[in-house]
């Protein structure tokens, strides 16, 4: 039960949102949102999720925490996203420099070293922490899938934040082959050359759909 949702039953929700179109989901979200955010690191297949979510509803603050750490081609991708859907982008940052974690952290610590948490804790739980206060959203949209990593098996379209948002995943279902043919039909770009240093490792989980 949710303080922010006391109405909904999130199990019978997802039980009827089975088998619908991600159209149909981010419609149904979108009823049961007073203040709603897309969150977005401009990874691959973003252009997807943004692009499905806004053209319903074109004025959605899109929260993009920018580690700092991203690459050149990751922040021409989302220069390039954010003008074409001429997205309501709102960017947090951590609170210290690259350059100061750099010298203190001798660079990005590995996920064997004990800094590791500390460095996750700066760059990316922190930020969405206090974005989310701030912002303080009732529905928030985000683009993780079933096939991403094992943690996410067990997840479902919808679920709730440990502050009793919704978070609702209208592509959850979908793989890199089904983002693929809905990037061709909407003439949508996509980039590859993409870092998550809280991540490493492709199907590692960063903490921010564990922790918050």
């Amino acid at each position: 039960m949710s303080q922010l949702h006391p109405e909904l039953n999130i199990d019978q929700a997802n039980a009827e949102l089975k088998g619908k179109s991600p159209e149909e989901i981010v419609a149904w979200a979108l009823t049961q949102a007073k203040n709603p955010i897309i969150t977005t690191n401009f990874r691959p297949y973003e252009a997807a999720i943004l692009h499905l979510v806004a053209k319903q509803r074109p004025d959605i603050t899109v929260l993009w925490v920018d580690s700092g750490y991203n690459t050149d081609a990751t922040y021409q991708f989302a220069n390039k996203v954010i003008r074409d859907l001429n997205l309501n982008v709102v960017t947090y940052i951590p609170k210290q420099t690259a350059a100061h974690r750099d010298a203190t952290m001798n660079g990005i610590p590995s996920i064997h070293n004990p800094l590791h948490d500390e460095f996750t804790e700066q760059v990316k739980l922190e930020p969405f922490r206090r974005a989310l206060a701030e912002l303080k959203p009732d529905v928030w949209f985000n683009a993780i899938r079933k096939d991403q990593t094992e943690f996410r098996q067990n997840l479902d379209v919808l679920s709730l934040s440990k502050d009793g948002v919704l978070k609702v995943a209208p592509l959850f279902e979908k793989t890199d082959a089904d983002l693929d043919v809905y990037l061709e039909e909407n003439n949508l770009p996509n980039e590859f050359d993409y870092f998550d240093p809280t991540k490493v490792e492709e199907n590692r989980e960063c903490g921010l759909h564990t922790q918050l």
